[in-house]
């Protein structure tokens, strides 16, 4: 499956296929978060609910509420969603389709401290982090 097959016109073009701090504050000052944005991360990780609340930190019934529309979200979860999607679109891009960037994810890592990368996935510096690793694999790093 190819990410852009599967994210919705409303979003893809304003989700960077890459984190660039510059762009996902512009996003965050002039375009509504909302629960489309929240659909689609679901959509590029194919997470299960669960997952996904995990990932947002918070909990599955929060986010089944997030999920409706008009829900106002707090600045630091529209961070996380537009971060988390964005890593997700770069990781399906470097690995090819979403089921090989989460065995990535799920598989310990030598680089890692033979820690999982998905265990870094809690903060938005781990986010960042592995983002630039994602970079690095483009360019000829072992990771």
């Amino acid at each position: 499956m190819k990410v852009k097959e599967s994210i919705s016109p409303y979003v893809s073009h304003l989700i960077p296929g890459q984190i660039n701090q510059s762009e996902i504050l512009g996003i965050l000052q002039t375009k509504k978060i909302d629960h489309k944005y929240l659909s689609e991360l679901k959509k590029l990780t194919n997470f299960n609910d669960e997952n996904i609340s995990e990932l947002l930190d918070i909990t599955v019934k929060t986010y089944r509420s997030y999920r409706k529309p008009n829900t106002e979200y707090k600045d630091s979860m529209k961070e996380r969603i537009l971060m988390l999607s964005s890593l997700f679109k770069h990781g399906t891009e470097v690995f090819g389709t979403p089921e090989n960037f989460n065995e990535w994810l799920n598989s310990e890592n030598f680089f890692f401290g033979r820690k999982k990368p998905v265990n870094m996935l809690n903060t938005v510096t781990g986010i960042k982090f592995l983002d630039d690793r994602l970079t690095g694999m483009e360019y000829g790093d072992n990771v």
